[in-house]
Order: C-alpha cells, then structure tokens, then sequence
C-alpha cells in the first residue's frame, strides 16, 4: 500500500472565493486525502428536512477536480440546535445527573431512540447523494467516540436500554429474563440488593456508597454495546449506496468502548494523534519526564496506539488527524520542536499508517479551536508544520511501499480487562491502560517491535514472545492457547483475578494449566513505598503474594516472590517500574534468540519488512551501533533482501 498525506478542510468556514486556491495548494504540498464534513450538519440541515447540499456538492467538486480524494465524514458528533428542541430528552447525564448540554459537541446519548432515527435519516441522505461520486474515495463516521468523557451516559433512555440489554444477558427460560439468574451472577445477596423484576434496576450511579462492582461492569460493558451499535447502524446505511472504505477516527488513551468490536464493521482504523496535548492529558508520566519531552511527545504513546490500531484496522489503519503545532485543549501547549511533525509521521508510516492527515489545514480564526494550530495561520501563511509535511511528501517519493512484518513479541490488549480495572483498580492511580502502557515501553526499550493482539486471538503462530498483563477475566480456552503457544508467555499481573461476572473464582488466580501458583492475597502499594527487587527495579502500586512450587524468576530484596514460571509460561504478580520490567524481560528475549538493545531513553526502534527505522526524541544525539542518531531525527535503513 503506497502511503500517503492528506488534511482536515472545513469549507463551511471560509468564503467560496477561496476554496479553488486552497484546494490547489493542497496538491502543491503533495496532499492527496482532504476530510471534510463531520461537523457540517447545521448547514447542511439548517432546519427540520430543509436539505442544502448543493454548498457541499461544489466543495467536493472543487477539491475532486483539483486531484485530491475526499473522505466524507457523517456528521453525526455535532447535532443542530434544532436537533435538541425537537429531541429535549437526547443529551446525555454524566455520573452526577446532570445534563451534558448543548453549546459544543457529542451533545447526545448513545441509547435516544429518537436521535439514532435521525442519524439514521441523515446518513441515509448522504450516501444517497454521494455514494458513487467519484471524488468521495472513502468515508468516516460521527467523529472520536467517547471523547470528552461522552461513551458512558446515566440518562432516562440509557436506563431502559439497559434493562432491555439485562434482559438479553439472563434470559433465563423466558421470554421476559431471569433476574435471579441475574441476582446470582451479581452476588446480589450481599447487602439486600436482590431485585424482583428488571423494571427495578437502576443505573450504578449516585449510590451511597460504591455500587455492586459486578452491576457497574454490565453497565460499562452495555455502553461499550451502545457505541458499537450507533456504529454500526451508519455502517449498514453507508454499505448500500458506496463500495468505497469506511472508517472511524478514534483517540488517544479512550478505553471505554471495545474498539475491535466497532472496528468488525468497519473496513478502516485511523485515529486522531497529538503527543504533545496527550503527554500533558493522558500519559501519566512523571513532571521530569513532562518537562523533557514536553515538545516531542512521549516516545511510547503514539506508537502503543499506532500498534493498538493496526491491529483494530485489521492490518488497515490511518493517522485521521496529526497535530501539526500547538493544541488548544491540554493544560499547556507547547510548540512542536523542528524536526517533531516529521517525525510523528514518518513514526506512524513505520507503523503501518496507509495515510497522515494533517488537522487542520487552516487555523480556524474563530471559536472553540482558534488556538489549535494548521498548516496555514488564519491568514492563509503557512506554518512550520507545512515545510516538514513537504519534506515527508518529496521523501515518499523513492520510499518503498508500506510492507508489513509479524513483530517477534506480541501484547494481548483487552478493552474488557479496562472496564474491570476502571470499576475495581484497587489502589489510587492504578490502571489496565497504565500497566499495558508499562510493558509495552519495556520492550520497546529493549529494541523490540511489537504487535498488539485482540483478546479473541487463539493462535500465536510466528511469535517468539506472546504478554497478556492485567487481563482481570481470562476465559479458560485463551489460557490453554497460551500455555500450549509455541512461544515465550509472560501472564499478569491481576489475570485472571475475576470470572466473567466480576467474583473471584476458585481455584483462585492465576489458574494457570501446568504452573503451580496461587495468589494468595493482594495489596496495593503508596507511590512513596516502592518495594526493591533483587538486582535492579522495584514493585510500584500492586502486588501479589505467591504460593506454590513453581520456580522463582524474580524476588524483592526480602526473599518474597515476584515472578514465577519455567522455561515457556512466566506469572509476573506485581506492577513494576521501568528498570524491573526491562529486568524481567531481557532475560526472556535473549532467551527466545531476539537481539535486544538497552535503548537511551528517547530511542526507538521500528522494523517493517523493508526498512529498518531509528527514532530519536532526545535533544541530543546518540550512538547506536557505529551509528549517529542526530537530535530529534528519523533514520531510515533498509534491509537486505
């Protein structure tokens, strides 16, 4: 697949008179996608069924003629205000009960009925219009699921739906749900919350003290169901009138829907990549670590979701939006430094993106995003960021095509395992993304490439690592999969800590066929009492006590055990620093005959079937193997055939 550049347009924000020049300007950059639409609504549906595309039919003319393909977004993240008088019951109610009211965007409940009819409506009249234009050369639906907090919704319809959805869950043998299947399953004897009809439960929100774990992780797991579902109704819509691509732009560090599901209908994965705004928002990493790569984004982040959505995508994945200059949202927003735009990009390319687009072509001089950075200042000047997207444009030219590799380590990522930390993390600050995050820049720092599975995945073929971290409910079938995998298999901590309604089984956890450990009782841990392990790293935030026989890997400096396992099954029962989780993993990848490197901080490595990438985030240059990595810098090397 040739990789490609394209930008985010809003034709709506600017006068008809310079559309042409934009467009050709576009083509002069080297830009071959432009996205446009996905915030259009009110003008295109200024009032109830008053329909005017006929703007919208000359901007895509305008851009088609110019060269570039259009990606069409519904516009379905960003209801008119007459959406909401017609539909006053629409908007979502956070955790608190109160409204998520209009006056900016994703102002609407996954679950309205009457809102999924008109998205239903809306939808319908695009891909009439414009499922065969021969511009219009793929597709996005709504934009960003659950961005601002919006998958999970406590409203009036979000109840019903989920009494309905209970009811699906513990049929019983009725046609109407078994709810004491259901106060079963809960554990609703404990504290009197037995229930004698669905029709009685409420949403696990306002409660006294914290609901019923096992009735918070239905829920979230319903959310997950509603979002899918949204998605999946603009889909089947889309399918009828257009053979071209279909995708959905997700975000950074949003686990509260199961993405491999929405991903299942959908023929693209792309997301929306800004390093800097995440290493302030979502990274959650130490102020020293803020401060030093506070204008080049955490080395690990996007490439952990690079992977995460290569995987989604199904091999098929874009960057939809890349942050090109300052944000606007973090709580501070630095400017990129030079070199950093290309880096971003060429990162996402070694990872597989079919295409970069850049958000946003022009700043918007007015609103909400008047401070986020484009390509073009509001006077039409070009920024920095659009030198180095013309330099990647030239360097593409004699790149070879995307060639994917399997990576030799594999990490099993589970948004289900997230909607049970997120109900139940045990300790302040402690989370499945976290621990994922944690592993995934261990290796990462020891030269490895990596793939990330879904935990549907039953076969390891090909790979000479397989990690499932943090994976709270581990149906038995995957453990056999991973203990008979033909691989090296690192498992926990907190896997298999639940069975699939949120209790703790027995035998206890791990239950690991062939390893003989239990974990006998757990504590979580204050930042400022780390526990030392021999030899170097230190246990942060969780820990397990082991019993058992099976060998010690790893211990603390007390004697007490830390991992354990033989030579193919390793059972990891603690959450570690750096240093630890780097200890416990060179000696299992030198052990599966991989090279591994002790990477500085600010290095990365990534290896496709062509090309062999060296990433440096650091302000200083680096030696790597005879090689000079030269300051905030990509080398490219290719490999022998």
């Amino acid at each position: 697949m040739k990789r490609t550049l394209g930008t985010c347009y809003y034709p709506e924000h600017w006068p008809r008179e310079i559309w042409d020049n934009d467009a050709r300007r576009m083509v002069e950059a080297g830009l071959t996608w432009v996205r446009i639409g996905e915030f259009a609504w009110s003008r295109i549906e200024p009032t109830p069924g008053d329909y005017r595309f006929e703007w919208l039919d000359d901007a895509i003319e305008v851009l088609g003629s110019a060269g570039l393909k259009v990606v069409l977004g519904t516009p379905t993240a960003t209801p008119p205000r007459w959406m909401i008088d017609k539909h006053p019951d629409m908007l979502a109610v956070d955790v608190h009960g109160h409204p998520r009211k209009f006056g900016s965007r994703r102002h609407y409940c996954f679950s309205h009925e009457g809102y999924k009819a008109e998205c239903a409506t809306i939808v319908t009249k695009l891909a009439e219009r414009y499922g065969r234009n021969a511009h219009v050369a793929a597709w996005q639906t709504d934009n960003e699921y659950g961005c601002h907090d919006t998958t999970i919704s406590y409203s009036d319809a979000a109840r019903v739906a989920f009494r309905s959805w209970l009811r699906t869950r513990y049929p019983g043998h009725g046609n109407d749900g078994d709810i004491t299947q259901l106060n079963e399953a809960w554990g609703n004897v404990f504290w009197s919350m037995d229930y004698d009809s669905f029709d009685q439960i409420d949403l696990p929100n306002l409660t006294v003290t914290e609901p019923n774990p096992a009735h918070s992780l239905a829920f979230r797991r319903f959310s997950s169901d509603q979002v899918v579902a949204f998605n999946k109704l603009q889909v089947e819509i889309l399918r009828r009138y257009t053979d071209a691509p279909i995708a959905h732009n997700y975000m950074g560090r949003i686990t509260d829907f199961d993405h491999f599901k929405v991903g299942d209908d959908l023929d693209i994965a792309s997301w929306d990549s800004y390093p800097l705004g995440f290493l302030e928002d979502r990274v959650g990493t130490t102020p020293d670590r803020q401060r030093k790569f506070a204008r080049q984004g955490d080395p690990d982040f996007q490439a952990l979701h690079h992977d995460l959505y290569r995987a989604v995508g199904k091999g098929r994945w874009w960057v939809m939006e890349q942050q090109p200059g300052p944000v606007n949202w973090a709580p501070f927003n630095p400017d990129p430094l030079p070199g950093m735009v290309r880096l971003w990009t060429w990162e996402a390319f070694a990872h597989g993106a079919e295409a970069v687009c850049y958000f946003r072509w022009r700043q918007a001089p007015m609103a909400q995003e008047q401070l986020h950075a484009g390509l073009l200042r509001p006077d039409s000047v070009e920024t920095p960021a659009m030198k180095e997207a013309r330099q990647v444009s030239d360097e593409l030219r004699d790149a070879p095509i995307v060639a994917s590799a399997k990576s030799p380590v594999a990490i099993i990522f589970d948004y289900d395992a997230d909607f049970a930390w997120a109900v139940q993390p045990h300790g302040k600050d402690l989370s499945y993304f976290g621990l994922v995050l944690d592993v995934y820049r261990a290796l990462r720092s020891l030269g490895q490439s990596i793939d990330i599975l879904p935990p549907s995945t039953r076969d390891f073929t090909g790979y000479s690592i397989v990690v499932a971290p943090g994976m709270m409910h581990m149906p038995d079938d995957l453990k056999r999969a991973l203990v008979s995998a033909n691989a090296k298999v690192v498992i926990g901590p907190r896997s298999g800590a639940r069975n699939g309604e949120m209790s703790i089984p027995t035998p206890l956890p791990p239950d690991l066929p062939g390893l003989d450990v239990t974990v006998a009782r757990i504590e979580s841990i204050r930042p400022d009492m780390p526990i030392q392990i021999e030899g170097s790293g230190q246990i942060v935030g969780y820990r397990e006590e082991l019993e058992g026989a099976a060998k010690v890997l790893m211990r603390t400096t007390e004697g007490r055990p830390v991992a354990v396992g033989n030579d193919h099954l390793t059972y990891a029962g603690a959450m570690l620093d750096l240093s630890g989780w780097k200890s416990l993993f060179r000696d299992i990848c030198v052990s599966s005959g991989l090279r591994v490197f002790d990477l500085p901080d600010g290095v990365r490595l990534r290896e496709t079937a062509t090309e062999c990438f060296w990433f440096n985030f650091d302000i200083k240059a680096h030696e790597i193997e005879g090689a000079t990595l030269p300051p905030v810098s990509v080398t490219r090397q290719g490999k022998p055939a």
